[in-house]
């Protein structure tokens, strides 16, 4: 193999076309809620709301797009003295 290169051509068009797929949004969104199901079991519960406000969003920029979301009004002042959500998404690994 001394001196011999190899050459790659991407095929941008059918990876553009992966990256949209259902197929792509179903492996994500199973994915994902592994994380979701993680960060809602072990989210610290003093009203509630913090996890009851957990749930996924799916979009869709120049590819598909699967997020965990937590959105009530304290969830940012929770997340950033709990880490519910960053442990989730480590715990889940890239499973």
């Amino acid at each position: 193999m001394a001196g011999r290169s190899v050459r790659v051509k991407v095929d941008t068009a059918g990876i553009g076309k992966l990256l949209h797929s259902n197929e792509l949004r179903g492996e994500l969104t199973r994915r994902m809620s592994r994380v979701l199901d993680q960060a809602k079991a072990t989210a610290p519960v003093v009203s509630g709301a913090f996890k009851d406000s957990m749930h996924l969003e799916q979009a869709t920029t120049d590819r598909a797009v699967v997020r965990v979301v937590a959105d009530s009004p304290d969830a940012q002042w929770a997340e950033a003295h709990s880490g519910t959500l960053a442990r989730a998404l480590d715990a889940a690994g890239g499973s």
